[in-house]
């Protein structure tokens, strides 16, 4: 998949261009029903379908104080956008406050004229969505600018998935309160996050069981506990299992939330590799043990466990 940073970037693609526009935290199934009518209007009619993004997620610039966690960090969103939406063309713009106070007219002319000369002949983007200074762009500013710029907008109203609405507010939810199968419903897939493997305290491999720490950048977690867990990195995947908590055993008070997962069947190194985790279903709670052996003890129980999910 091609990840463009520049808008300008857009004219050395095959034209026409089909843009899909917006946030797309999480790529749940109401973004890719946009993603999809851009891709299906370029099947139609030739061209480049491509996903116009930005990073960092809006509310992270315009109100820190009220930023939530996210279902998907930049580089897990391009993989999902890669490997679940089937789209071949990210442009990645970067948000900031003066992009921000720009109205919402003028980025879209900025797209326009840095198409190729075939043009943009669709924009496909999610009925309520918003952008610009003071949300002053909107569906119908688009289509305003479409007629008299000759493109076709495509407004997706809202998907649901039995008879809930499909939102990115409503899956981190689920996922906050450990309804992980409801997040599933609602994402298409089952939740994942993603971020590279740091060196721990390598107490794992102590005990005969080595994990991995991984360092997890805002993603929403679930509850804290042990999980059944598949993970995919760089041309390798594995089952295993999860602990998502603070380590009571071993750290005692003032610890830190940690996942770190062992992978069933590793039998190198991947510090500094980017892992996705993704959680394929909860084995118990978090809980304090009286010492190392029994907390040993305790982890070839969910080892097994975990397998049997297998």
């Amino acid at each position: 998949m091609q990840v463009l940073t520049d808008i300008p970037g857009l004219r050395d693609l095959p034209g026409p261009l089909h843009l899909a526009i917006g946030v797309f935290d999480g790529v749940h199934l109401g973004h890719r029903a946009v993603i999809a009518a851009a891709r299906d209007s370029a099947a139609r009619e030739g061209g480049s379908a491509v996903v116009v993004t930005f990073d960092p997620h809006p509310v992270e610039v315009l109100a820190p104080e009220n930023s939530p966690r996210l279902l998907t960090n930049t580089p897990h969103k391009l993989a999902l956008l890669g490997r679940e939406a089937g789209i071949g063309h990210v442009l990645l713009v970067r948000f900031d406050r003066d992009f921000a106070s720009q109205p919402g007219q003028h980025f879209v002319e900025r797209l326009l004229a840095a198409a190729p000369a075939e043009g943009i002949v669709r924009i496909c983007v999610g009925e309520e969505w918003r952008f610009g200074k003071a949300r002053s762009g909107d569906v119908a500013l688009l289509e305003r600018i479409g007629a008299e710029r000759g493109f076709a907008v495509s407004g997706l109203g809202l998907v649901e998935v039995d008879g809930h609405r499909v939102s990115s507010t409503r899956i981190r939810e689920a996922v906050a309160t450990g309804d992980l199968d409801e997040a599933a419903h609602l994402l298409g897939r089952r939740y994942s996050v993603y971020g590279a493997v740091v060196k721990g305290r390598q107490l794992g491999r102590t005990i005969g069981f080595p994990t991995a720490n991984l360092a997890v950048a805002r993603e929403q977690l679930p509850p804290a506990g042990v999980y059944a867990v598949t993970a995919t990195g760089t041309g390798d995947a594995w089952n295993g299992v999860a602990n998502l908590g603070y380590r009571p055993t071993v750290e005692g008070e003032n610890a830190e939330l940690r996942l770190e997962v062992h992978l069933f069947g590793l039998d190198h190194e991947i510090y500094g590799e980017d892992l996705e985790v993704t959680f394929a279903g909860k084995i118990r709670d978090e809980e304090k043990f009286d010492g190392i052996e029994a907390l040993r003890a305790q982890i070839g129980k969910d080892v097994s466990a975990a397998k049997a999910c297998f």
